[in-house]
């Protein structure tokens, strides 16, 4: 069995049995032989005679956009069956390595920077230079097929495009604090506060005890009924994104190391712990740390005033919120306004088979008339650059100026996305985290502890790809 990064693991699948169109906008590769069965592959021929293509995501909205389109894909398709299976993210890599272990993956699934290499290196997925025409590059995300391309291979059909991380504000609560949302753009924060420290003096203001009495009350108590913001072990939306601005990062350029026990890095994750366990405008990290969607419930529960995110909350928020609401640009630091940006591909599985009808259904996802689908109810932006203006006009429909995610990318410096290097370091890198912000681990010990184990991690793993490599001392 391959080292990989492990979690947890349930399947939740939701099978939908859906037809598709010619993927004719992107062309595909002669593969003479290629559908022979591989060994260990898995058969799936539907009752009808057709071929079953499965196709693995671990997002429910966009699982949606997907069955209308894969329904348009198999009327010039009626031969191939196209399933979806929806995965929790908590559970999905687990559950992803366990089934490509087995030989029992789907045919397509997806993956993040901090996965694909491990499964291009072990010769898991489908080298897209090679199953499409040479030209399909040109209809995706430049910075998307960028992050994904290894060793001279692209190694999955780019789709989605996650822009950069924002602030979400309700505005009903803004208002009884009296304060103006186009404030919030001009939002600082600065290690240990003081004068160019404007963020913290907000966030208080912002949070209300039971007796309505803000965080800057000398009187305030401590049992919140609204928290100002989040602050929490979150890797894109949170932390990540304040260890750029701090003028840290998390690895180094060449992606071989972790740069975790650093000034820059204590500062970053010092001013966040702080805010949860001193200055108490934000979620105490037992709520947060179990379960990662609770800052997002509080906020659209109205009772959170300000929530750093990115454009994968956008549908939740625009659904659940009864409230006004509006998005504004996140706070900035020493180094400025520092986001990650994130793509998603679609990969395929390189042991599939019905290799050449897996290349039409990534040829199709890679389409604009394939992706626009995903754009068209504003679950995500897609990476096809073609496909991504229905996405636009639908937000500029329910009136949210999605600005913000975008302008924090084209205007200020950006961090990395994580590599694979994260990824097999996450399980020992997060329940040190946990505690860091827990205030159960100090943060200068936090951080080199959580360095030294996700050092660790990475050795381990590789000397349980290569049992001859000689152990890391």
């Amino acid at each position: 069995m391959r080292s990989r990064p492990r979690t947890d693991s349930t399947l939740v699948a939701t099978s939908v049995g859906v037809l598709i169109v010619a993927a004719s906008a992107v062309g595909i590769a002669a593969f003479g032989a290629s559908t022979a069965p591989a060994p260990g592959a898995r058969l799936t021929p539907s009752e009808q005679g057709q071929t079953t293509v499965t196709v693995r995501v671990w997002d429910e909205t966009v699982a949606a956009g997907y069955e209308k389109s894969f329904t348009a894909f198999e009327r010039d398709n009626p031969d191939i069956d196209v399933e979806v299976e929806v995965v929790p993210y908590a559970e999905y890599f687990d559950q992803l390595a366990d089934d490509v272990d087995e030989g029992d993956a789907p045919d397509v699934y997806w993956l993040n920077s901090s996965h694909y290499e491990d499964y291009a290196e072990a010769g898991d997925l489908v080298d897209v230079d090679a199953v499409l025409s040479g030209s399909a590059r040109r209809a995706w995300s430049p910075a998307v097929v960028e992050q994904f391309t290894h060793d001279g291979s692209l190694w999955g059909v780019p789709q989605l495009s996650d822009g950069g991380i924002a602030l979400y504000y309700n505005a009903d609560l803004l208002a009884a604090a009296g304060v103006d949302p186009a404030s919030l753009d001009d939002l600082t924060w600065a290690p240990g506060g003081g004068a160019d420290d404007t963020l913290l003096p907000l966030l208080q203001r912002l949070t209300l005890d039971d007796q309505g009495r803000n965080a800057a009350d000398p009187a305030f108590d401590g049992t919140v009924t609204q928290y100002g913001y989040n602050a929490g072990n979150d890797l894109q939306a949170i932390w990540y994104d304040y260890l750029g601005s701090a003028g840290g990062r998390l690895e180094d350029p060449e992606g071989a190391s972790f740069e975790l026990d650093t000034p820059e890095a204590q500062a970053a994750f010092q001013y966040l712990v702080d805010l949860v366990g001193v200055h108490r405008v934000a979620p105490p990290a037992a709520a947060t740390n179990a379960d990662p969607d609770y800052s997002r419930d509080q906020f659209t529960a109205g009772h959170m005033a300000l929530f750093q995110s990115g454009l994968y909350s956008l549908s939740t928020v625009e659904s659940e919120a009864q409230f006004d609401w509006g998005v504004a640009m996140m706070p900035a630091g020493p180094a400025g306004r520092v986001s990650v940006s994130n793509g998603i591909v679609a990969a395929g599985d390189a042991h599939t088979a019905h290799l050449d009808d897996t290349a039409k259904v990534l040829a199709w996802l890679g389409s604009t008339d394939g992706a626009e689908y995903i754009g068209r109810d504003g679950a995500a932006v897609p990476a096809v650059t073609g496909a991504q203006e229905p996405y636009y006009a639908y937000w500029a429909s329910r009136g949210v100026d999605v600005s913000p995610f975008f302008d924090v990318i084209a205007s200020g410096d950006t961090i990395p996305a994580p590599t694979s290097l994260y990824g097999t370091a996450q399980p020992a890198l997060d329940p040190l985290l946990d505690q860091v912000f827990a205030g159960s681990l100090p943060v200068p010990e936090g951080l080199a502890a959580a360095q030294a184990a996700a050092e660790a991690a990475v050795a381990a793993a590789e000397q349980a790809s290569d049992p001859s490599a000689t152990p890391a001392p």
